[in-house]
C-alpha cells in the first residue's frame, strides 16, 4: 500500500538534507544563534528548536530569533513538542512525539501550510495512521546509541527500506547519526538526517554540517515539504 501525500498547498520545497536539532546543553542560550547560523552555513536544511526549560519567556524570545536567523537563510524553523510556542512566534511547524498534542490539534493551531512532523518511533503502524491524518514528515528511530536519549526506543536501519516502499511522505531518521554511520541511513532512504550532538557538539559546527550535508550528495529529495513562499 503506497500512502500519497497530501497537496494543502499549491507550491512546495522539497524536504531534504541535514535536519540540525538544538539542544539546551549543547546549545545554551548564549551560544545558541551562533551555533545554528554555523549549521545553515554548513547547509542545514531544516532547523528545529528543541527546549524542555520551563521559562516561557526565554524559550519564546530564543525561538524568535533562531526564526528570524532561519529566514534569512531561507530555511524551514520546526519548534519541538509545542504548537503553542510556534504559533506565538510564527514557526513553520511543529515536532510532535507520543506525549504531545495530537497532529489534528497542531493542524488546527497552526493552519493547513504548517509543517507538522510526527515521531513514529519504531512502528511503521505509526507511520502510516500519521500519513494518513495528514503529516507532513516521518521521523523513526533511535538508529544508534544516542548521548541525547540513551533510553530511546531503537529501530532497526531497515525500517526505513520498507517505509520507503510503502510511504510517500518525506522520511527523517534520528537517533546517534554521525557522518560515519548516517549513509547508510541516506541509502535505505532517509530524507532526511536529524542529528544533534554530532553537529552541536562539534568543534567546527560549521565544517560538521558540511561533511552530514554532503551525505546527501547523490540524493535527490522526491517528497514534499513547505510551501516555498512561507520560509
Amino acid at each position: 500500500m503506497t500512502l500519497q501525500r497530501g497537496t494543502r498547498t499549491a507550491a512546495r520545497r522539497p524536504l531534504g538534507g541535514l535536519y540540525a536539532v538544538t539542544d539546551a546543553t549543547l546549545t545554551p542560550g548564549p551560544q545558541l544563534l551562533a551555533a545554528v547560523a554555523a549549521a545553515l552555513r554548513g547547509g542545514a536544511a531544516l532547523v528545529q528548536y528543541r527546549d524542555k526549560g520551563g521559562d516561557s519567556g526565554r524559550r519564546q524570545a530564543e525561538a524568535a530569533a533562531l526564526l528570524a536567523l532561519c529566514r534569512q537563510h531561507g530555511v524551514p524553523l520546526i519548534i519541538n513538542d509545542d504548537p503553542e510556542l510556534a504559533r506565538a512566534v510564527g514557526a513553520d511547524g511543529v515536532h510532535l512525539g507520543a506525549d504531545d498534542p495530537s497532529l489534528e490539534a497542531a493542524r488546527t493551531l497552526l493552519g493547513p501550510a504548517a509543517i507538522v512532523g510526527v515521531s513514529c518511533y519504531d512502528r511503521l503502524e505509526t507511520a502510516r495512521r500519521a500519513a494518513e491524518r495528514g503529516a507532513d514528515y516521518l521521523a523513526f528511530g533511535s538508529f544508534f546509541p544516542s548521548p541525547t536519549k540513551p533510553a530511546a526506543v531503537r529501530a532497526e536501519p531497515s525500517l526505513l527500506a520498507r517505509a520507503r516502499r510503502e510511504l510517500a511522505l518525506p522520511i527523517v531518521a534520528i537517533g546517534g547519526i554521525d557522518e560515519k554511520n548516517g549513509g547508510q541511513l541516506v541509502a535505505l532512504g532517509a530524507d532526511l538526517l536529524a542529528v544533534i550532538s554530532a553537529l552541536f557538539a562539534a568543534t567546527d559546527v560549521e565544517a560538521a554540517a558540511r561533511r552530514l550535508s554532503g551525505l546527501f550528495a547523490d540524493r535527490q529529495p522526491a517528497t514534499a515539504g513547505k510551501d516555498e513562499t512561507a520560509a
